[in-house]
């Protein structure tokens, strides 16, 4: 009988293990990791993380047996599923993958039911791979914020980041020692509880809600409750992602579905390390090459932000919509995708990392002074440079100042990995970042330790020991 697109992945998801992992992958999944945790610790002072930690706490009870990231208490794994979800995305500070950010939503559950079971590092790195190529694969086979058409972006009407959901919903019952069979039931169920694809009323309802595209933690919920119920023995739609007409492309709303995205050499290829992306800065990633190009021209001629009297950047093609446009900077999380503002943070030349989320940072009279300057266009030759090589995001920047005009401009934003080398985001340098988000937080002999962890999780045979760390803060 030929498997469903669902067994196939549980089949892929019950027999993956850490011994079938390719180096490159095992590679590729600690970064994410160290990455990911980072990012949760730098957003433990941002209102997002602050609130994703109070609600997981009033979710997860008084006691349990999973930590919230950057808190000395422990909860229940569903709470701390929710805390670190909110946490990782607080700052939009995370790494990307297509279909967009995955690892907020498929990281934090099995690292709650890895803590859980005192499951080894090796177990935690299978789950945590596979979630992320099941999301990739997804996500592949639909449609994509950068579709290009007659040589012009073309975005779809519906988007969004929900079919993470499926490689959520993998990585919790590979942690739980699932069979294939209520593996598939888990994904089948996973389909069918599916949060919304409402990214694109995000995109045009600026100022617009501070869950941003898709609020981390509830996926993270639904991901944990169709594990659950499929243990208990809920059965799940075994067929939801090969109905075309009314299974999960229809009701997700995807225009594009190509299967064989998903099941092509599924367990002997492994695909997401080539597209993986880490940001340098807190800021959506479309700014990323812009902010890249104005740093250096500023440096260059050691250019003060008083002295600029205005700014003009090239864009993406799909850019041009309100979320990005918009000017009213009322809430820390507007600034995270504001072009304007992005720009302006920039030109401050204060070191990439969370401080750009500080208030005083948003909110400062030159960084609002200095976005009325800001003026943008459509990079005439965006769809050009993306069918060359899909990690290009053209950029180039105008800087009007001491009476002339200072040009920049790049095609490989940092982080990306590309036919530039320099683009490439080294261990060092992500080590780095992880020891910025984590300033003031930790310990310098913690600090150490948990990030020669994470870069070794192979070694770790209990992984409560990495997160004994990460809730033992200041001391």
């Amino acid at each position: 009988m030929i498997k469903t697109i669902v067994q196939q992945l549980a089949d892929f998801t019950a027999h993956c293990s850490y011994a079938q992992l390719p180096a490159e992958v095992v590679e590729e999944t600690k970064r994410i990791m160290l990455d990911s945790i980072g990012c949760a610790l730098a957003g433990t002072e941002h209102p997002k993380g602050k609130i994703g930690i109070d609600y997981g706490r009033l979710t997860g009870g008084g006691e349990g047996q999973a930590t919230i990231i950057g808190m000395d208490e422990q909860v229940s794994i569903f709470g701390a599923a929710f805390a670190n979800g909110e946490l990782i995305n607080a700052l939009d500070f995370d790494m990307i993958l297509p279909p967009g950010h995955v690892s907020p939503y498929v990281i934090p559950g099995a690292l709650a039911i890895a803590e859980a079971n005192s499951a080894s590092g090796k177990d935690l790195l299978c789950a945590i791979a596979l979630s992320h190529e099941i999301s990739y694969r997804i996500g592949k086979a639909m449609d994509y914020l950068r579709d290009t058409k007659d040589g012009k972006s073309n975005p779809p009407k519906v988007y969004g980041y929900s079919s993470t959901v499926f490689g959520a919903t993998a990585a919790n019952v590979r942690m739980m020692g699932c069979s294939p069979e209520i593996t598939a039931h888990a994904l089948g169920i996973a389909g069918c509880t599916s949060p919304v694809n409402a990214h694109w009323a995000w995109v045009q309802h600026a100022p617009s809600t501070t869950l941003k595209y898709l609020m981390a933690g509830s996926l993270t919920q639904t991901a944990m409750t169709a594990a659950h119920m499929a243990k208990m023995g809920h059965r799940g739609d075994l067929q939801v992602l090969d109905d075309r007409e009314y299974g999960y492309p229809a009701f997700i709303g995807t225009s594009r579905w190509e299967p064989a995205s998903i099941t092509s050499q599924l367990g002997s290829e492994w695909r997401f390390p080539a597209e993986s992306s880490y940001k340098p800065y807190p800021h959506c990633r479309i700014l990323h090459g812009l902010l890249d190009t104005l740093i250096t021209v500023l440096e260059k001629d050691d250019i003060k932000p008083g002295e600029i009297d205005g700014i003009k950047v090239l864009i993406e093609g799909f850019t041009e919509q309100p979320i990005w446009l918009n000017n009213i900077i009322e809430h820390l999380i507007d600034a995270q995708f504001s072009i304007a503002h992005g720009i302006a943070v920039g030109a401050q030349r204060l070191p990439p990392g969370k401080r750009w989320q500080d208030p005083e940072v948003v909110f400062s009279p030159s960084v609002m002074a200095l976005m009325n300057k800001v003026t943008h266009e459509i990079h005439p030759d965006y769809v050009a440079h993306l069918k060359n090589h899909s990690a290009r995001r053209p950029a180039r920047v105008e800087v009007h100042a001491r009476g002339r005009t200072f040009v920049g401009e790049s095609l490989y934003p940092k982080g990306s990995p590309s036919p530039d080398p320099a683009s490439f985001m080294t261990n060092n340098e992500l080590a780095h970042k992880f020891r910025q988000n984590a300033e003031g937080m930790m310990t310098a002999a913690n600090l150490d330790t948990t990030v020669d962890a994470l870069l070794n999780l192979e070694k770790v045979t209990d992984i409560r020991e990495v997160m004994r760390n990460l809730g033992r803060l200041r001391n």
